[in-house]
This record gives structure tokens, C-alpha cells and sequence, in this order.
């Protein structure tokens, strides 16, 4: 962890949280792939970006964009600059496919997070179901 802070604060564009997060997401994108168990975890920067916006919708809802503006975030190639900061400190390896051009325009923040959002509501029967104050 120590050495995340200190690439982190080397940096200084992004906050702790950001790469914090970035671990976070790393692990949905391996599960995502079906990688978790295989000996080549690696994914690429276009399923790590979709893992990452899945995790802030579940944790941050519609909030998820300026969760990740606050952390300096902007658009998906930040997520890129992140990595490639943890490459160049040995936290993490590249193949030499990897490029950050992989991270470029993935998805529009406003668009397929904001606007992607949408509450988990209750089935109506459930509503019905589930009594309620009757008048």
C-alpha cells in the first residue's frame, strides 16, 4: 500500500481514493472475464474502464461522476494514466499490446454513467405484497 501512496502522490493528478478504487475495479474486470482463476489475469484497458463504471454505478449511483471528478478524473484515458503511473512504479506489468490509447474514449461519463443509472426498484408485486398502511 505504501508504495501506491507514494506513486500516487509522486503523480499528483489523481487522489488515493482513484487508485484505491482502480484495485477495486481491477478485480470486478478479472471476474468479469472469467480470468480470476487463470494463470494470464491480464485485461485489457476497455474491460478494466467497463468494470470500473459498473463498480461506481453500484457504489455511487447517480453520483459517480462527481465521485470521479473529485478524484481528478475526467474521462476513461484517466484510468489509462493511472496504470501506466503504477507501470512505470513496478505495482503493476504491461504486455506489449498494452498501450494507453486502450483507455482513450471507452465511454462518455455524462452519457453511460449519469444517464446509465438506474435505481433497483422493487417489483410492483412486491409493492402489493408487502402490505403497507392501508387507509
Amino acid at each position: 500500500m505504501e508504495a501506491i501512496r507514494r506513486a500516487a502522490r509522486e503523480d499528483g493528478r489523481y487522489s488515493l481514493e482513484a487508485y484505491q478504487f482502480l484495485f477495486e475495479g481491477l478485480d470486478r474486470a478479472v471476474k468479469m472475464t472469467g480470468r480470476q482463476g487463470a494463470e494470464d489475469r491480464h485485461v485489457t484497458g476497455q474491460e478494466l474502464a467497463e468494470a470500473l463504471r459498473q463498480l461506481a454505478l453500484e457504489v455511487y449511483g447517480p453520483l459517480a461522476r462527481q465521485v470521479w471528478n473529485a478524484w481528478g478524473l475526467r474521462g476513461t484515458r484517466d484510468w489509462g494514466e493511472i496504470v501506466f503511473v503504477l507501470i512505470q512504479h513496478g505495482i503493476f506489468s504491461k504486455q506489449d499490446s498494452d498501450s494507453i490509447e486502450d483507455f482513450a474514449d471507452v465511454y462518455d461519463l455524462e452519457r453511460d454513467m449519469e444517464q446509465a443509472w438506474q435505481p433497483a426498484l422493487p417489483d410492483q408485486e412486491d409493492l402489493l405484497e408487502g402490505g403497507g398502511d392501508e387507509a
